[in-house]
């Protein structure tokens, strides 16, 4: 079996990346209790040259060399069939200007796009996935403003090409190691007990995450 988490932070080591880490615990472990052999990867996405779509429509001709993939050259040509074929992916971003980070934004394109067929049945093979988003907003704002626009949609590709993903939302993360070095108007004190005390809890969450992928993964090969 093969599992991929895929990172669309550039901080390796902050918000983000720890809420995969976390989920990538709760897959690693799962596969243990059950003794199950299997690759689990974490993917960063800024460590890798590609770009978004170029609609060139190779993935779309009938009978074509490149029906139902991506004839693009880059770091995306052979990730994007491991993917595919994977047993479930997890993926995670950050939340800039009221949307997914560039990198996520592109590579969604690319992953999904190519098995995405208009007006018919998706090209990919089923498997579990989710979508783990962390942003700077509270709860409210983030319920005000994106739910329809970006949650929503982003899911509704997702589950159209593979499957309902499972979605976690981590709102009002700590954003600075030390907040007297940025300009901000965020009180510190809040942000600081938001992360001693909500974040383990987001971080419990994702690692359950992990674990039913691989719950739902097992189930889909019986």
């Amino acid at each position: 079996m093969k599992f991929y988490l895929i990172n669309g932070s550039n901080r390796k080591k902050f918000n983000t990346a720890k809420l995969l880490d976390s989920a990538a615990e709760g897959i690693t472990d799962e596969l243990e209790r059950r003794k199950i052999t299997a690759k689990v990867e974490i993917i960063d996405l800024y460590t890798l040259d590609y770009k978004g779509c170029k609609s060139c429509l190779h993935c779309k001709k009938i009978d074509g060399k490149y029906y139902g993939t991506c004839p693009i050259k880059d770091d995306l040509l052979t990730l994007l069939p491991k993917l595919w074929n994977s047993d479930g992916i997890i993926l995670a971003s950050p939340i800039y200007f009221g949307n997914v980070s560039g990198q996520m934004r592109c590579f969604l394109e690319r992953l999904i796009f190519p098995k995405f067929v208009y007006g018919s049945d998706t090209l990919a093979t089923p498997k579990p996935t989710a979508f783990i988003y962390n942003m700077n907003v509270t709860r409210q704002m983030s319920e005000e403003m994106y739910t329809e626009s970006i949650y929503n949609t982003i899911e509704r590709f997702i589950e159209y090409t593979f499957t309902k993903p499972y979605s976690l939302k981590v709102y009002d993360t700590y954003q600075f190691k030390d907040y007297s070095l940025y300009e901000h108007k965020f009180d510190e004190k809040a942000k600081k007990k938001q992360l001693e005390e909500q974040f383990p809890k987001d971080l419990e969450e994702a690692y359950s995450i992990g674990v039913q992928i691989v719950r739902d993964a097992v189930n889909n090969r019986h």
